[in-house]
């Protein structure tokens, strides 16, 4: 059987054959192709990776270990836009690779779109949801005051990008969703959220349920009470609105209240930087309404950025963190909350999207009403205050998280999901 798998980024297997550097991207692909390929003797799969490069380059194709791939030039600094020769690019890597079955990872992006176009035998083709695009633009003003969301300082307006600017590129995005799982009839997800939405924008499809593997520094280490940092709260990124930094920072001043000693260490882009005149022209809307909010709040030593961290960096701040917070406005099934869980950690998370699927309030860690800033406080203070609830959380958590992140559970799975399609095409 010969599968092609469709990515927005370039595995590191990949990155290495071509002498780039390799990404931190959707780190839970590379564990699922390397398993793929360390067993293609009995699995009986040939395996071939297609994925956006930035330059129309020839030479980004080729075979490593046993894994065909080819780089196809897309704008993805514009994922709003569709490109018709997206469609022409794709179709000449399906006449090279000629793949039995096509899978596809993220339904949002144009390079999706065009590849549904592509094919016209509709069976042969999986598309796996990761966000909704479609409910992000509905979510993603996230409660900001008016004047932030309208406002267009000097970074937004020379790159057109302000935050209404950002939620109609989403709800284009959200367009191109929609048509590209329309035209599949097999689709994967992994909460009742996602399914929900995969059933009501083409029932005829079938849902496979198949849950994610993490990255691979997550599985082994465990988060220890003692070897934390008390009162420390890790949030993985808090790059736009929707992710919902600035939910915590107006929690903070309650937080602090009872936790004088309570810091937040935020990873991702440092959006708030604002010290040298660059930094100023800079900083976009959403970035000043953080920084304001710090200032405002007194948190300026309480609120630290660490800019981006590799994957083992990651890891190591999660457990060196007492109370890891996901306070996104929306999301299906974010992977940091599943990190958390992973490494056995208590987890305070928004009630958001299809994070329910994920997590068991009260019993693996702590969700609250979304947008609720009031309650997300209380929530992290319940965590601050009781260390024997805490642990149990975690534990409880990292019992769960150990099957939902099954590596051959879930490499199972996407075997069963291949076969069950490919019998179809049979019948």
């Amino acid at each position: 059987m010969k599968v092609l798998w469709l990515c927005n980024t370039m595995l590191p297997r990949i990155a290495e054959a071509l002498g780039e550097k390799a990404g931190n991207k959707e780190g839970w692909l590379t564990g699922l192709s390397e398993q793929l390929l360390t067993h293609a003797s009995d699995n009986n799969i040939k395996l071939g990776v297609c994925f956006p490069i930035l330059k129309n380059d020839a030479s980004a194709r080729g075979e490593t270990g046993g894994l065909s791939y080819y780089g196809f030039w897309e704008d993805t600094a514009n994922p709003e836009r569709y490109d018709g020769g997206l469609e022409e690019r794709l179709t000449k890597i399906l006449e090279e690779f000629k793949p039995d079955i096509v899978h596809v990872f993220g339904a949002e992006y144009p390079h999706t779109l065009a590849m549904t176009r592509c094919i016209k035998e509709k069976d042969r083709l999986l598309i796996g949801i990761q966000g909704i695009c479609s409910r992000i633009a509905k979510a993603y003003m996230a409660d900001l005051p008016e004047k932030v969301q309208k406002r267009c300082l000097l970074r937004d307006f020379l790159k057109r990008d302000n935050i209404v600017r950002q939620q109609q590129k989403f709800a284009a995005r959200g367009q191109h969703e929609t048509e590209a799982l329309q035209n599949v009839l097999h689709i994967t997800g992994r909460t009742k959220w996602d399914r929900e939405f995969a059933e009501e924008v083409n029932p005829e499809a079938t849902y496979h349920f198949m849950n994610e593997t993490l990255r691979p520094e997550f599985y082994g280490p465990a988060w220890d009470m003692d070897g934390c940092e008390k009162y420390s709260i890790f949030v993985s990124q808090g790059n736009y609105p929707i992710k919902g930094l600035h939910y915590l920072l107006r929690a903070m001043p309650d937080i602090l209240a009872a936790y004088p000693q309570a810091k937040v260490y935020v990873a991702g882009d440092v959006i708030t930087r604002y010290k040298t005149l660059k930094e100023k022209l800079k900083i976009g809307s959403y970035g000043k309404y953080c920084l304001d909010l710090i200032r405002e709040n007194n948190l300026s030593d309480r609120v630290i950025f660490l800019g981006k961290l590799n994957s083992g960096e990651m890891c190591g701040q999660y457990l060196k963190s007492h109370v890891f917070v996901s306070s996104h406005a929306l999301e299906n099934s974010p992977n940091s909350v599943g990190e958390a869980m992973l490494l056995g950690m208590p987890v305070v998370s928004s009630d958001a999207g299809g994070v329910s699927s994920m997590i068991t309030d009260k019993k693996e860690g702590l969700l609250y009403p979304c947008h609720d800033v009031k309650k997300l406080g209380e929530a992290v203070c319940t965590m601050f205050g009781n260390d024997g609830r805490a642990v149990q959380y975690g534990k409880q958590a990292k019992e769960r998280a150990c099957i939902t992140h099954d590596p051959q559970a879930n490499y199972k799975r996407l075997l069963e999901i291949y076969n069950e399609m490919t019998e179809g095409l049979q019948a």
